[in-house]
């Protein structure tokens, strides 16, 4: 063990064709609107316009591929419900056979590649036939016996023990699923609650179900420090050391000086815009324009003293993912198989997975695919401190270690990529959740996904959906109507 684990259309119609690059200049409104940006960060030029284009046909295809692929959805939906793009602007092909998703829209092209045991890639430089050669060696997940009650198996019956209140956990269910407001959606797709190890409550939207996995978004970091936290186990990775990045390596270069410890506090001192509302900015750029996303990250300059500055930023968990692939010799199938024998299928996570960009790395930022049941599950394995079925599969100190306060987090609200309701060390009533105990903490993703541990009440509560709207859905109301439900 280290140190630190002892301290607190014109689509593609052949199958290895890709996307080619057009010229069509749509009205720059338009094209921000769709990718979410506000209009005084509108790009202006052809090629800008051009580049957001293919940045929305790229979104377009990733999202709908791993729709039909990983959840079993029709495309058609996913492009209504998860973009809320007319299909009329959006033209799209699905090849099932090739595991292929090709994406006319807005004048520009993109291409998604699916394959088992890997989900889907954005093409951005190489064939499909080149993506789909990386899922060679790639072990796929093991089912869970259908007839071992949950966590272990698949099976799943609703438990009522002494002190739950049922009544009052439907109605918390039957208003994080309801929609009031024609103006706002709560989008709530999937529900569980977990009791003492029990499921107490589990609901599902029209259309999904236990067995649909759904895009998690940066639920994916927390499943990237345990990732990390195995390899530092294992003797494999010095979380306190410097980081292992070739982009860092010339002598004098303060980035050099980073250290993994640094990168999963989001205290690197690294560039990275994080902003969701705007077009041709950091994060967006990384997830829908680029091959190689930890390096694109690694690359950015310092704009703070390591460990001198708190910066939320997606780009400094894909140089993790990076560094736990080549901490297993920097190749795909040792590096996924280690993650699911140690972790997915060690936990019975065997609707999960990271997927990659086109470098073979993991997205560990944001394209994590699961489902409540399995999130519930890594849920659990952290509320009993890293022990499955009474064997140890993370250290008890690394799970310390990552719902402890980093330090420069100004309202002792994140861990090593965990988010934790601590509160401001000079008032803890000042947290995120106000009517939940301060030892919680949660993952969070995008558009309001949540797993929420809470060790003072046994309880683990998960959450998907797709929240559209500020304030559509009031994590902390859910989450005190759930509590009131169970036992002190």
């Amino acid at each position: 063990m280290h140190s630190i684990l002892k301290t607190p259309s014109a689509l593609m119609r052949r199958s290895n064709r890709k996307p080619r690059r057009t010229n069509v200049r749509w009205p720059g409104f338009l094209l921000a609107a769709l990718l979410g940006a506000p209009v005084a960060m509108l790009a202006q030029s052809a090629e800008e316009q051009e580049q957001m284009a293919r940045m929305l046909a790229n979104r377009h295809a990733k999202r709908i591929c791993s729709g039909v692929f990983l959840s079993g959805r029709e495309a058609g939906a996913v492009v209504t419900q998860d973009h809320d793009t007319p299909t009329s602007l959006v033209d799209v092909q699905v090849n099932r056979v090739a595991g292929t998703v090709a994406v006319s829209s807005m004048g520009g092209e993109g291409m998604a590649v699916y394959r088992p045991g890997l989900g889907c890639t954005i093409a951005v430089d190489l064939s499909p036939d080149q993506l789909a050669a990386q899922a060679n060696g790639v072990p796929l997940p093991k089912p869970l016996d259908s007839e071992v009650p949950f966590p272990l198996g698949s099976k799943v019956e609703i438990a009522t023990p002494a002190g739950v209140d049922r009544a009052k956990l439907d109605a918390a269910l039957d208003k994080a699923f309801s929609e009031p407001n024609p103006d706002l959606r709560r989008g709530s797709r999937g529900a569980i609650v977990v009791y003492d190890g029990e499921v107490v409550g589990e609901r599902y939207a029209e259309g999904f179900g236990p067995d649909k996995p759904l895009i998690i978004w940066s639920m994916s970091k927390s499943l990237t420090s345990a990732w990390i936290g195995l390899l530092a186990r294992d003797g494999k990775l010095d979380p306190m050391g410097p980081a292992p990045v070739p982009e860092w390596a010339t002598e004098g270069d303060p980035r050099g000086a980073i250290t993994i410890d640094q990168l999963l506090r989001m205290s690197s001192g690294l560039k990275f815009q994080e902003v969701y509302e705007a077009g041709l900015i950091d994060v967006a750029v990384m997830l829908f324009g680029e091959s190689d996303m930890a390096h694109f990250a690694a690359a950015q300059p310092l704009e703070a003293e390591p460990d001198g500055k708190w910066s939320y930023s997606s780009g400094t968990t894909n140089i993790l993912a990076r560094i736990a692939k080549d901490a297993l010799g920097g190749e795909i199938a040792p590096a996924l198989s280690y993650l699911r024998s140690e972790l997915l299928d060690r936990i019975g996570m065997h609707q999960t997975v990271l997927e990659l960009d086109e470098s073979g790395t993991a997205v560990g930022s944001s394209y994590g695919y699961s489902t409540p049941r399995d999130m519930a599950r890594f849920g659990l394995l952290y509320l009993q401190k890293g022990l499955w079925n009474g064997e140890r599969v993370l250290p008890e100190e690394w799970v310390e270690y990552s719902v402890t306060p980093t330090p420069l987090a100004p309202r002792q609200q994140y861990g090593a990529q965990f988010w934790l309701n601590a509160g401001d060390p000079d008032d803890p009533t000042k947290r995120r959740f106000p009517s939940v105990p301060t030892d919680a903490f949660w993952l969070s993703g995008f558009e309001g996904q949540s797993v929420v541990v809470v060790p003072s009440r046994k309880a683990v509560i998960v959450r998907l959906g797709r929240t559209i709207g500020d304030g559509a859905f009031d994590l902390d109301e859910f989450l005190a109507d759930v509590l009131s439900a169970l036992p002190e």
